[in-house]
């Protein structure tokens, strides 16, 4: 348990960031998930405005450290090149 003032505030915080990364990250896996479904339906255009749609949130994610900014671009990266692969 905290003691002091100042790393009762911290635990306060850590709480209240925990439940936005939380939510970020939900949001991460929702837009990635919405191009592979595009994907597996074998709809290249729905691929392409899902991925149009993901790829900010990646970034965002990215620039907000809940995910490594390396992970998000080999995301982004592969989404893209199976989106190209499609007949």
């Amino acid at each position: 348990m905290a003691n002091t003032t100042s790393a009762k505030k911290a635990a306060r915080k850590m709480l209240r960031r925990t439940e936005i990364n939380k939510s970020r990250r939900s949001q991460f896996k929702s837009h990635v998930r919405k191009v592979e479904e595009a994907l597996a339906a074998g709809d290249k255009a729905a691929a392409r405005n899902a991925l149009a749609a993901a790829e900010p949130v990646l970034a965002r994610t990215a620039q907000k450290g809940v995910v490594h900014k390396k992970t998000a671009a080999r995301k982004v990266s592969r989404l893209a090149a199976r989106i190209k692969a499609m007949a």
